[in-house]
């Protein structure tokens, strides 16, 4: 059946049409939630309230634009509205300043305030850019960076640039999406391009994996993985830049730089009383790998911490951001 076939039996009643209709657009409008709202679970929720709305409101889909662009304008308006109604989601570097690691660390915050990891399994995204008049490749616009950084602009900033430089509407089709004009659409993409911009590094992950190599980041992180899992303290320190960041949300404390990263592996993560086994994982788009502390003989394994790493151009880390007490399920099924 067309896509016309389909609407027409879908507005009929017909859910099975309808669920063929907008299937190939699921994973890519959870993505698109995903980005406005820097968070799993709200994405989902956000994607299952647009295919909920969609559904009721088909007989008003006139075709004057395709579906892909009503899909988005619905995805995008309901994204605007869940903002409204819960805080920024950040990271702890955008939260606070670096803590000392001789202190213990701070306490989980009890509210949700965190930029949660997303599974690329769950992407469904392709290489390159989604379309000419995009500015970020696809895979660039998952980053844990460029996720953080969207969080800091003002909601409808943020789903400008998203709607243009991301998903590669045009101009008017964004101004209708908003429903207000190109001129204004233009002015806030500018705005968002500067506020963006002070908060990005200078190369994308995409772009520095690249330029590395599969061979040397394969040997990065193994490297990595085998100094965690025996403890090697030195070993990952070396392994840093020098003003490299270590935080672990949902716990506000973070650290910077080589002394404080020493004292706190040895201290915390790579103490000697831990045992841990870890194993690559796949999420936003850069390095991640699963860590699993060993309990008891007999006991089942469960993945606690999902860590995602950002190289530097010369191969170092430069962040560690390490998801602790997330809920990390999604992640657990991939070898």
């Amino acid at each position: 059946m067309t896509d016309s076939q389909l609407i027409e039996a879908a507005i009929a009643g017909d859910e099975g049409a309808f669920a063929e209709l907008v299937e190939p657009h699921r994973r890519l409008l959870n993505a698109h939630c995903y980005r406005m709202l820097g968070s799993l679970q709200d994405a989902e929720d956000a994607a299952q309230e647009t295919f909920l709305r969609a559904w009721r409101n088909l007989s008003s889909f006139q075709a004057r634009s395709s579906l892909r662009t009503w899909l988005y304008t619905i995805a995008t308006n309901v994204c605007l509205r869940a903002i409204e109604r819960r805080p920024t989601r950040v990271l702890p570097i955008d939260y606070g300043p670096p803590a000392d690691p001789h202190k213990p660390i701070r306490e989980p915050l009890l509210e949700s305030v965190w930029i949660e990891p997303y599974p690329d399994d769950r992407l469904g995204l392709d290489d390159g850019l989604a379309g000419p008049e995009a500015r970020y490749e696809q895979r660039e616009s998952v980053e844990l960076a460029f996720i953080a950084a969207l969080q800091l602009l003002p909601a409808r900033q943020r789903a400008v640039l998203i709607l243009r430089d991301v998903l590669g509407f045009s101009g008017a089709e964004v101004a209708e999406a908003l429903e207000t004009t190109p001129k204004a659409v233009y002015s806030a993409l500018q705005r968002a391009h500067r506020a963006v911009d002070e908060h990005l590094p200078a190369h994308s992950q995409q772009q520095t994996l690249r330029s590395l190599g599969d061979a040397r980041v394969r040997k990065i992180v193994e490297r990595f993985m085998d100094a965690w899992e025996s403890g090697d303290v030195n070993t990952v320190v070396s392994m840093l830049a020098e003003d490299a960041i270590l935080a672990m949300p949902p716990r506000p404390s973070w650290f910077r730089g080589l002394e404080a990263a020493r004292v706190f592996l040895a201290s915390g993560p790579l103490a000697p009383t831990h045992s841990r086994r870890l194993r690559s994982a796949q999420a936003n788009g850069q390095i991640a790998i699963g860590c699993t502390f060993l309990g008891y003989p007999g006991e089942p394994e469960r993945l606690e911490v999902l860590q995602l790493l950002t190289l530097a151009a010369d191969g170092r880390i430069a962040e560690i951001t390490a998801f602790v007490g997330t809920e990390l399920a999604p992640f657990a099924s991939h070898p």
